[in-house]
C-alpha cells in the first residue's frame, strides 16, 4: 500500500492519496486536479474512489471534476445528500481498493454527514483512519458551523453527536492506528490544532483535550467555548460543495485571459470587477492600482480573501508578479471565488509605462514613530492583528482592531484621523491598509516591519500580559503556502 498525505499550507489542509495493486482513493482533494492524475499516472494506476469526509467550508472540493476525469466514484457518508451523482455508504459499508479495504464510520458532529474512513492492509490490519474533521491533532472538530447550513441545529446538538460519534466509534479503536486528518494548525475549523498533521491514535487519547474523561456536558462545554466568528465565505463554499461548481478548467481559462492596461482599465470601469493586487505587501505599497487591494500570493492568500472579500461571485481583475497568474486563480478557485475575469499583461510595470495614474502607501520605520508621534501627538497607533496577539503584546496606547473584523468594525476608523498601522510583519497591515485607502481613507502610514521590528526598535514601551500567543497567530505569522507531499507509509506490510 502506498499512501501521501498532500499538504497545503495556505489553507492547512491535508488531501490523502492511498494505492493498493493498481487501484488509488483519494480522500478530500482541492480543486485542482492535476497533483492526483500525476501521481496516478506515474504508477499506472486507476483512481477508483474519491471519499469525501464531509462537505467541506473552508475550501471547494475537487471531487466533481476529478470524477469526471477518471471515472471515479464520489463516496459520501450516511445521510449526506448531495446534488449530483455520489454513492451514499452505509455505516461500517466496506469498500475494497485492490488488496486493502476501507471502512465507513459515520462521525456525525462536526457536521450531520461527517465520516471517517477506516483502512486496513492486506493482511487485514486496521493501521489508518482518516478522520476529516471529526479528530484533529490536539482538537476536535468546531461543532457550530453545520447550524449555519441546517437551521434547526445548535451547536450544543452537534456538540453532544461529536461526544458520542468519538466514544463509540473512534476510543474503541487501537492505540497504533495512525490519525490522518484533514487540517492541521492555522485552519480555521478548530481552536487547538497542533502543527503536527499525522499521529497515532494513542498518543491523541493522552494529550488531545476533547478526548480525555469527561461526560457529554463538560465534553459540550470544552469544545464549544471561545469559538470565534467563522469566516463569511464558508457557507457559500458548503452549499457549493452540495450542489456542484463550475470547472476548473472553465475557472482558469477565464481568470488566464491576458489584458492591456487599455483592456484592463476598461474592464474595471464597465464591470465593476474589484482589483486584487497579490504582489508582496512592500512591493504594493511602492506604487499600485488606484482603488486596488493587496493579498500577497505569499502569505495566508486565499483565508485572507475569504474572509475579506464578502461576495464570492464578485468580478476580480488581477495584478500579480509575471508568472504567477494561474497560481493565483488557482488559489481563489480553491476558496470558490470563480469569477477572476483577466489578468493585467505584463503586471504593474505595463501599467506605469503606459503612464497610467498610479497609487502608493507611506511608510515608515518603527524608529522613526516616537519622534512623529511628539510632533502629531493625535497620530493613533492601529494594531491589526489577532485580539489574543494583543493582548499577549502590545504598544502600549495602541488600539486593537483585527484585521479578520474589519468589515464588521468599519465604523470605528475615523476617515479624518491619521493612524499608524502594524500587524506581526506586515503582510496583514498592507491588506487593512489597502482595503481602507480603496474605500475613501487616505490618512494610514504603514509601519514597516511589523510589532516584530517595533519590539526589536526598543523605541517604543511595550505592554505584556502572561497571555501567549497561540498557535493560530504563529500561523498567520509564518504561513506555508505551497504543497507537500509527505509519504507515509510507502510500502506498508
Amino acid at each position: 500500500m502506498k499512501l501521501e498525505q498532500i499538504y497545503t499550507g495556505c489553507l492547512a489542509q491535508g488531501a490523502y492519496y492511498i494505492e493498493s495493486e493498481g487501484e488509488a482513493a483519494v480522500i478530500d482533494p482541492l480543486r485542482e486536479t492535476g497533483p492526483y492524475l500525476a501521481r496516478a499516472e506515474r504508477n499506472g494506476a486507476k483512481i477508483k474512489y474519491v471519499l469525501e469526509t464531509h462537505f467541506h467550508a473552508d475550501f471547494v472540493s475537487g471531487h466533481l471534476d476529478l470524477a469526471e476525469k477518471t471515472g471515479a466514484a464520489i463516496v459520501y457518508g450516511p445521510t449526506a445528500m448531495p446534488g449530483f451523482k455520489a454513492h451514499i455508504a452505509e455505516d461500517r459499508e466496506v469498500l475494497r481498493l485492490g488488496g486493502i479495504s476501507i471502512e465507513v464510520i459515520h462521525t456525525p458532529g462536526h457536521t450531520l454527514e461527517s465520516t471517517c474512513y477506516l483502512v486496513s492492509d492486506e493482511n487485514g490490519r486496521p493501521s489508518g483512519l482518516f478522520t476529516g474533521d471529526t479528530l484533529f491533532i490536539g482538537d476536535v472538530g468546531r461543532p457550530d458551523l453545520a447550524q449555519r447550513v441546517v437551521r434547526d441545529l445548535t451547536q450544543d446538538k452537534l456538540a453532544g453527536m461529536l461526544y458520542d460519534s468519538l466514544h463509540d466509534k473512534i476510543l474503541p479503536l487501537s492505540d497504533d492506528i495512525m490519525v490522518y486528518p484533514a487540517h492541521g494548525a492555522g485552519s480555521a475549523c478548530g481552536k487547538n490544532m497542533s502543527k503536527e498533521t499525522i499521529d497515532s491514535l494513542g498518543h491523541q487519547k493522552a494529550t488531545n483535550y476533547a478526548l480525555q474523561p469527561m461526560d457529554k456536558l463538560t465534553f459540550i462545554q470544552k469544545v464549544t467555548n471561545g469559538l470565534t466568528p467563522p469566516p463569511a465565505y464558508f457557507p457559500a463554499n458548503v452549499m457549493m460543495n452540495i450542489q456542484g461548481y463550475e470547472s476548473i478548467d472553465e475557472v482558469l481559462s477565464r481568470g488566464m485571459q491576458s489584458m492591456t492596461p487599455d483592456a484592463f482599465e476598461i474592464a474595471a470601469n464597465e464591470t465593476g470587477a474589484l482589483i486584487l493586487d497579490t504582489r508582496a505587501a512592500q512591493v504594493f505599497a511602492k506604487g499600485f492600482i488606484p482603488n486596488s487591494i493587496n493579498i500577497g500570493i505569499d502569505g495566508s492568500f486565499a483565508p485572507w480573501v475569504g474572509a475579506l472579500i464578502e461576495d464570492i461571485r464578485q468580478p476580480i481583475l488581477l495584478v500579480t508578479d509575471l508568472g504567477r497568474e494561474e497560481e493565483v486563480v488557482t488559489r481563489l478557485a480553491r476558496v470558490g471565488y470563480d469569477n477572476a475575469i483577466g489578468h493585467l499583461a505584463g503586471g504593474f510595470q505595463a501599467w506605469e509605462e503606459a503612464g497610467k495614474e498610479t497609487d502608493r502607501i507611506p511608510s515608515v520605520e518603527p524608529g522613526d514613530i516616537p519622534a512623529l508621534r511628539e510632533a502629531n501627538p493625535r497620530w493613533q497607533i492601529l494594531d491589526v492583528r489577532k485580539r489574543n496577539e494583543y493582548l499577549a503584546e502590545h504598544v502600549e496606547g495602541a488600539q486593537n482592531l483585527p484585521l479578520d473584523y474589519l468589515n464588521e468594525h468599519l465604523a470605528e476608523i475615523d476617515s479624518n484621523k491619521t493612524y499608524l498601522v502594524h500587524c506581526a510583519g506586515g503582510y496583514r497591515s498592507m491588506i487593512f491598509n489597502s482595503i481602507l485607502r480603496a474605500r475613501g481613507y487616505h490618512n494610514l502610514i504603514d509601519v514597516a516591519g511589523g510589532f516584530k521590528a517595533i519590539s526589536e526598535s526598543g523605541r517604543m514601551k511595550v505592554t505584556d500580559y502572561v497571555c501567549p500567543t497561540t498557535q493560530e497567530a504563529a500561523a498567520d505569522n509564518a504561513a506555508d503556502n505551497g504543497q507537500v507531499s509527505h509519504s507515509l507509509n510507502e510500502e506498508t506490510k
